[in-house]
């Protein structure tokens, strides 16, 4: 799993009927500092996140396509699965900085 920013939708006109109804959302995937981390992702939205919230990925193929609810014959990659309140990390230095 990932944490992620959304940064934009996908729209589209025609799409894969297991899609249907549901929010393709491009995600800009983060390091725990919160700076960009690789290249952008499509997902599909399981959580009616939005536009600039920070957000849990999922990139496995099985669990992106049960927890949107498609079954186990849709072709999705990956899957907007939470919408990050706030991440603690544990550790021996001062608390890291929030990563807003």
């Amino acid at each position: 799993m990932l944490i992620a920013r959304v940064v934009g939708e996908v729209v589209s006109t025609r799409k894969h009927p297991a899609h249907e109804a549901r929010k393709a959302l491009l995600v800009q995937p983060l390091a725990l500092d919160g700076s960009n981390f690789g290249p952008v992702l499509v997902a599909l939205d399981a959580v009616e996140a939005g536009i600039g919230d920070r957000v849990l990925v999922t990139t496995e193929g099985f669990s992106a396509m049960t927890s949107v609810g498609r079954g186990t014959q849709s072709p999705i990659d990956a899957a907007v699965i939470g919408v990050v309140d706030r991440v603690d990390l544990l550790g021996d230095g001062p608390p890291p900085a929030p990563v807003e």
